[in-house]
């Protein structure tokens, strides 16, 4: 059990480990259980925690505040590696529905830069220069990335690839 003056601290009793670090204190899933419609069956759902969304979008945003003097597509590179790495990460779940999200409030957060950096372009301008096929903000040579492209994985087959969990002695025993 935490002290009271151990919760202001952040630190998890007198061992006086981080609170980051309990158990619990780091879920990045959200994990729920339903049953299936019209039968008795149970199956499970993962997909990415509010707080896992939540620092993603203020990575986002602290990544696409930079001033004018920045060039656009150093902003898509930087965004582009934050994109791919979450989304590869919580590729393994329900993720789909928060890919759309992500990919909508990049596309919201690249083109505020835009309208920031160039207030004088009009929409169109802006448009037929750094949007490639109406929705995606581009650089000539950089795109980027759309969240939703990365494949969901889920129930990955595994065969016998899965190790077994006791040592090679037992086996021979048997």
């Amino acid at each position: 059990m935490l002290e009271p003056d151990a919760w202001k601290a952040g630190t998890s009793g007198s061992e006086g480990a981080p609170a980051q670090q309990c158990a619990g204190a780091t879920r990045r899933w959200r994990i729920q259980r339903h049953t299936q419609k019209g039968t008795s069956k149970r199956y499970v759902d993962t997909s990415p925690s509010k707080r896992s969304v939540l620092r993603i979008v203020d990575t986002v945003r602290q990544r696409s505040r930079f001033g004018p003097h920045v060039p656009y597509d150093t902003l898509l590179y930087r965004l582009n590696a934050i994109l791919r790495g979450w989304a590869k990460y919580f590729k393994h779940g329900v993720s789909y529905a928060t890919f759309e999200y992500l990919r909508a409030y990049t596309r919201r957060r690249a083109i505020g830069w835009l309208r920031a950096t160039h207030p004088r372009a009009t929409c169109a301008r802006s448009a037929h220069r750094y949007l490639a096929g109406g929705w995606c903000p581009t650089d000539g040579k950089v795109e980027l990335l759309n969240p939703t492209t990365v494949r969901t994985v889920r129930y990955r087959y595994r065969g016998s690839d899965v190790p077994s969990p006791w040592p090679q002695a037992f086996e021979d025993a048997a």
